[in-house]
């Protein structure tokens, strides 16, 4: 084998290792953005669970985060709880940065 083939598959390796990374901290921080938005919709312990799989589900729809603002924004108007555009993606940048730090701290 080559140097440029290693080196290819060490590309290869690092993306994978990447993909599946920020796969992982976007689940996270969906999980933490549905205890957030579940506590402010006053959801009990059982329903906030079911609505991190709501908002998991929702996240499959396209690619990037609109789908999850769509669906927490949507659910918070719904019921009347004032939260901006502009606060949602903050929180949700907020509750990746961390997502991100504990899933380097486990390593």
């Amino acid at each position: 084998m080559t140097t440029f083939d290693d080196r290819e598959k060490g590309y290869e390796k690092k993306f994978a290792h990447d993909a599946e990374l920020k796969f992982k901290a976007e689940s996270r921080r969906n999980k933490m953005l549905a205890e957030w938005a579940g506590a402010k919709l006053g959801k009990s312990a059982a329903e906030i669970e079911e609505y991190v799989k709501e908002v998991r589900r929702a996240d499959l729809a396209e690619k990037g985060d609109d789908d999850v603002m769509r669906k927490v924004k949507g659910d918070l108007d719904a019921k009347g709880v004032k939260v901006s555009e502009g606060e949602l993606r903050n929180v949700m940048s907020e509750f990746l940065a961390k997502a991100v730090t504990e899933i380097e701290a486990s390593k």
